[in-house]
């Protein structure tokens, strides 16, 4: 079955603007992370680090750990908290970056993988990191 949708003048215009917009709350947000890290005594090593198809948000590191962190950043009218909104699929692919970064540059240092959320709320964010948000199983 074909469905097509009613034409509407400026539609994909909207539809543009949406992207940007969240493209832009995305990057707020992975901002927001990084500083927030900073404050915490972390060192940034590095953001939006890609091994073949796979990405890390960011990568930093403090006297006891390298933390490989994904960033979610959502508005407070959002469904779904952005803690539920790292499926087993996209660890698994934060994880085999981070097992390509360790290989890469030959670290040998305690590695774990934080969430960090971040929700807006009017002009404000609320932050909140949580540690050892899963674990680097490969299945």
């Amino acid at each position: 079955m074909i469905f097509f949708a009613p034409f509407r003048a400026g539609a994909n215009e909207e539809n543009k603007s949406h992207m940007s917009e969240s493209h832009n709350l995305g990057q707020k947000g992975e901002d927001l992370a990084a500083e927030y890290l900073k404050n915490a005594g972390y060192k940034i090593l590095f953001r939006n680090w890609k091994w073949g198809k796979h990405e890390i948000d960011i990568i930093a590191e403090n006297k006891d750990w390298v933390v490989f962190a994904e960033v979610k950043t959502r508005t407070e009218d959002f469904l779904v908290n952005p803690r539920d909104t790292v499926p087993r699929e996209k660890q698994k692919s934060i994880i085999w970056a981070a097992d390509g970064y360790i290989k890469k540059y030959n670290i040998d240092k305690e590695s774990r993988f934080d969430v960090i959320t971040i929700i807006k709320k009017n002009e404000n964010f609320e932050i909140d990191h949580i540690e050892d948000a899963f674990y680097p199983t490969l299945r």
